[in-house]
């Protein structure tokens, strides 16, 4: 084991929420997941890690301003920490999480905080990791955590552990409507796979992203779909109708975001996406969201902000 090298007092990282512009669910593995192929791109709703040291004790604490979120072992941010720190003798570490991305929301806020937990770490104790070793890190927390390592814009395959970066041209406004609440991930994969009489291959548009160093969102738009959309509208209609308003709005397109039940819909124009944004605002139990797509990923702030 080594000891704790020489420290910063604190570091702060932001933390995007995602959404699948892409979503293909494949064949079953031998270990029982899915393999995936998706285009996934980070906006810019973000939660806020902030992770200090503290002499005092060698674990970790975790607090949230959401106190509906458990803050013990079970949290990713926790169990992501002590990932972090396997190996490290005496370090203690106090963790504020302030949250903004709806959880169960499709939105991986939960995914993205634990690599922000695990950036920080890195940080804080100069551990001097490779984004692609917090990435291998992260995967044995989450399928999705490795992707905010190479956000804003990756293609992610096998069960999310395979991610290649590529670049998106331009930016997009983005609403996002949350409907008060959430898909079970596991109901959705079950679901999926105990419907199905066949699973449909990349289709040639995919395939050609699939090779693309470089998009553009007018290829994008053109072959945006999503798995999980038909049995998640079907057991939520709610959600259709939701794509079916942003539509009516002038979105150049909507989708279901991972297994829900987040509805997004794209836009060219910040005014389109307000106005569309705005149509929603009066519903109860919507938390609706305007914000740009991501132009970086986990984004550090100065280590001297408080927690």
């Amino acid at each position: 084991m080594t000891s704790a090298p020489e420290s910063l007092p604190s570091v702060a990282v932001r933390a995007p929420a995602k959404i699948n512009l892409i979503l293909r669910i494949l064949d079953r593995r031998a270990d029982g997941f899915h393999n995936l192929w998706s285009l996934m791109q980070t906006v810019l709703l973000e939660d806020e890690v902030v992770v200090r040291l503290n002499e005092q004790h060698g674990g970790v604490t975790l607090q949230c301003d959401d106190p509906s979120l458990a803050t013990d072992h079970t949290n990713l941010v926790y169990r992501a920490a002590a990932a972090a720190l396997h190996r490290t003798e005496g370090v203690g570490l106090d963790i504020m999480l302030r949250k903004r991305i709806p959880m169960g929301a499709g939105l991986g806020g939960g995914s993205s905080d634990a690599a922000a937990t695990i950036l920080a770490v890195d940080r804080l104790l100069n551990q001097g990791r490779a984004p692609q070793e917090m990435g291998e890190v992260g995967q044995t927390l989450g399928s999705d955590v490795p992707f905010f390592f190479a956000a804003p814009t990756a293609i992610v395959t096998g069960r999310g552990e395979h991610v290649r970066a590529v670049h998106l041209a331009g930016t997009r406004w983005i609403v996002l409507v949350y409907p008060g609440f959430a898909v079970e991930t596991k109901w959705a994969y079950q679901t999926l796979a105990s419907s199905r009489t066949e699973i449909f291959r990349l289709s040639a548009a995919h395939r050609e992203i699939d090779a693309a160093a470089n998009l553009t969102w007018s290829e994008i738009v053109k072959v945006m779909e999503n798995d999980f959309e038909a049995l998640v509208f079907a057991a939520y209609p709610v959600l259709r109708r939701i794509k079916d308003r942003l539509l009516a709005a002038g979105a150049e397109a909507s989708l279901l975001s991972g297994s829900g039940a987040t509805v997004f819909g794209l836009f060219s124009e910040s005014c389109s996406a307000e106005a569309a944004a705005k149509t929603f605002r009066e519903d109860a139990g919507l938390k609706v969201f305007v914000v740009q797509t991501g132009s970086s990923s986990l984004a550090c702030r100065s280590p001297s902000v408080p927690a």
